[in-house]
């Protein structure tokens, strides 16, 4: 551990497993107050995080919620992880428009509803860390049976290159991971 987290807040969504819980548990170790959420709490036992939540990230008035209350125990985030997403198997002629409006609002719109509550709080404080969890099925690279999931994710590269441009002046960083 080299404590390069220590005093920094982090709220992390679908921290509950994978991609996810491996980002809280390295927080965690580097020494970040973590505020770990997942829609189903019982997957994030054992992160050791500052708090463990349930937040359904397509619910705007729960993310608002969560940071006004994050604002007033912590005095804000100073890191956001955008993790929650869906992958859809198919090709256009599999995707319906069920499916497609699905995949957008989790993969790209939660990011937008946790960015919107999150963000003046890392204004106020002039810096802060957003992380977009994205991939290389996006505009970087077509792949096999991955239509709307491509799609989705190509837009969460556009989203964070829009934050960054947005915000870098007022001490806030936006990346995507793909």
């Amino acid at each position: 551990m080299t404590d390069r987290l220590r005093g920094k807040v982090a709220v992390i969504t679908a921290a509950g497993q994978g991609i996810g819980r491996a980002i809280a548990e390295a927080f965690v170790t580097e020494g970040a107050q973590v505020i770990a959420t997942d829609i189903d709490p019982a997957k994030l036992a054992g992160i050791g995080a500052a708090r463990e939540t349930m937040l359904d990230v397509l619910s705007g008035p729960a993310i608002a919620a969560l940071a006004r209350e994050v604002d007033a125990n912590f005095g804000g985030a100073d890191i956001l992880v955008n993790c929650a997403g869906f992958v859809h198997h198919g090709t256009a002629l599999d995707c319906t428009d069920e499916d497609w409006d699905f995949s957008f609002d989790l993969n790209v719109k939660s990011m937008h509803r946790m960015i919107r509550a999150f963000l003046p709080a890392m204004l106020k404080k002039q810096r802060g860390s957003i992380i977009n969890m994205s991939s290389a099925a996006s505009s970087i690279a077509g792949l096999p049976n991955r239509y709307v999931y491509g799609g989705s994710k190509a837009a969460v590269i556009g989203l964070t290159k829009a934050v960054a441009a947005d915000f870098i002046r007022q001490g806030i960083r936006c990346n995507a991971i793909c």
